[in-house]
């Protein structure tokens, strides 16, 4: 009898495997980070081809470590970065060149073209979500408008499209299945999240052929097995999900009004609405959370583009610590922020303000100001940037939450927590298996092939590992969130519309 569910976790700046047995704990993992490609500002890309590879590597790796085969894995799961997008040709498999990766802004120009023209409202209604270069529709129109010939060969059906999870289904299955999951097809801007369909009329304002478009599938359910070769027996694939809705099914949020926070490269707040789709009045996005058995769940989500990876351009951009980890004994040796503050606008700002043309600042500097004091602030603003959203949040839902769940890899800082529980006025819960990302991966999977028997075997799993109540008053909290508001309105339309 096969013992554990491989997931697969496929993100932004790295590919991980996880095996997890049926209590939810981890078997064996492996890592695996990869070249960020960034070819201007605001542009970010990824060899798909390094995705693959990475990919394949860590799984490989993850059986390995246990010591466990093929027929060890009853099976497997896939989550991933979402609105990533891939185009790569039917009859070889190639890409036709890099993946265009959520954070780029590389169809700015083409945002502003629809909104010139009065189409907010209509892709808002039909797909939940803002136009903004963050979603893939746009994207995909970006690259059919450049590359010579390529909506030609689209029309033909000899370039596919696909997510992250699309393309790395059609390599694991041998080019058999172009599929991808219902959470996944909410994020490209095309997919019209009511009647659960390709939408004609955005496909045609966005110039999109529909034959390159994958097949939407449940996101709990056996699309195929991996070809043999692979893993050295078939694995059955029985699960996809984009990886803010794969970590709350993880983090057992299955009803409505609860809420989880993901502080991996973004920062992701995604709230249960159950069954009905909330529109939102404050700039938040209407989303599908997973679709199984016939039944949708959505979510409200809040997104922001960088928060993890603000860590990343502390190590890399500027040096001031050597490995990740480091970040928060820096920021330790500090008591405060002595008033610096970051907002990592890197790539603009997403929810609530969605500006593609804000970018990065540092305020509040003086002589005094330490690398200490830089990395807390740097730290803080995934907090404050998590404040933005859960006030957005509230108040479309119209619920005020007792406690969050977290998880992704900055949950593990203490310091951070504490700070958020304080700036929200909440109670900060964090689980025992903080990879909550592939668990969520795991368990969607498990489900479709009976490992699990359903959602109350998996809420079950679900430990506390520590709880952050908020210990700040109410005056100190204000006077934070006031200084952090003020910096982010000198922040907004930085750069001006080439």
């Amino acid at each position: 009898m096969s013992r554990y569910v491989l997931a697969l976790d496929q993100g932004t700046t790295s590919s991980r495997a996880i095996v997890f047995s049926q209590d939810g704990q981890i078997v064996s993992s492996a890592q695996r980070e990869f070249r960020q490609i960034l070819p201007a500002p605001g542009q970010v890309e990824h060899d798909p081809e390094e995705i693959w590879l990475s990919q394949l590597e860590v799984a490989q790796q993850a059986l390995a470590g246990a010591s466990l085969q093929a027929t060890d894995i009853a099976a497997l799961g896939l989550t991933n970065q979402r609105e990533t997008v891939v185009l790569w040709e039917r009859d070889s498999g190639r890409p036709v060149g890099n993946a265009l990766v959520w954070q780029s802004r590389v169809s700015a120009k083409i945002c502003d073209r629809l909104k010139a023209d009065g189409l907010e409202a209509t892709f808002r209604k039909k797909t939940g979500l803002v136009i903004d270069p963050y979603f893939s529709g746009t994207k995909i129109k970006h690259l059919l408008d450049n590359q010579s010939g390529l909506r030609a060969r689209a029309e033909r059906g000899e370039i596919l499209f696909g997510t992250v999870d699309s393309f790395l289904i059609w390599r694991l299955t041998g080019g058999r299945r172009h599929v991808t999951d219902y959470s996944n097809a909410s994020r490209t801007l095309i997919y019209n999240i009511h009647d659960l369909t390709w939408d004609d009329e955005l496909l045609d304002l966005l110039d999109i052929p529909r034959p390159m478009l994958p097949e939407v599938v449940a996101s709990s359910e056996v699309y195929g097995e991996t070809e043999a070769s692979l893993f050295g027996a078939p694995i059955p694939i029985a699960s996809a999900a984009g990886d803010q809705q794969a970590a709350t099914f993880g983090q057992a949020c299955f009803e409505p009004g609860s809420a989880k926070n993901t502080y991996g490269t973004g920062c992701f707040l995604l709230m249960n609405t159950g069954t009905q789709a909330i529109s939102s009045s404050n700039n938040l996005l209407t989303t599908i959370g997973w679709g199984i058995g016939g039944e949708i769940t959505y979510c409200l989500e809040g997104s922001v583009f960088v928060a993890g990876a603000v860590v990343q351009w502390l190590r890399d951009g500027l040096g001031l610590i050597q490995e990740s980890h480091e970040i928060e004994a820096l920021a330790a040796s500090v008591p405060d922020s002595d008033g610096v503050v970051v907002v990592p606008a890197f790539v603009g700002l997403g929810a609530p303000h969605w500006d593609p043309y804000a970018r990065g600042t540092i305020f509040g500097l003086t002589r005094g100001t330490t690398g200490g004091h830089l990395a807390r602030a740097a730290v803080e603003s995934m907090a404050f940037q998590t404040r933005d959203l859960l006030d957005a949040m509230q108040g479309d839902a119209g619920i005020q939450l007792s406690a969050l769940k977290v998880d992704g890899g900055a949950a593990v800082n203490n310091s951070l927590m504490q700070f958020q529980a304080d700036l929200l006025g909440v109670t900060v819960r964090r689980p025992v298996v903080a990879e909550t990302t592939a668990l969520g991966a795991a368990y969607l999977a498990g489900l479709a092939v009976g490992f699990w028997q359903d959602r109350r075997d998996v809420s079950r799993n679900w430990a506390i590992d520590r709880e952050f109540q908020p210990q700040l008053a109410d005056d100190q909290q204000s006077a934070h969130y006031a200084r952090w508001k003020k910096a982010v309105a000198r922040t907004l339309d930085w750069e001006s519309p080439a």
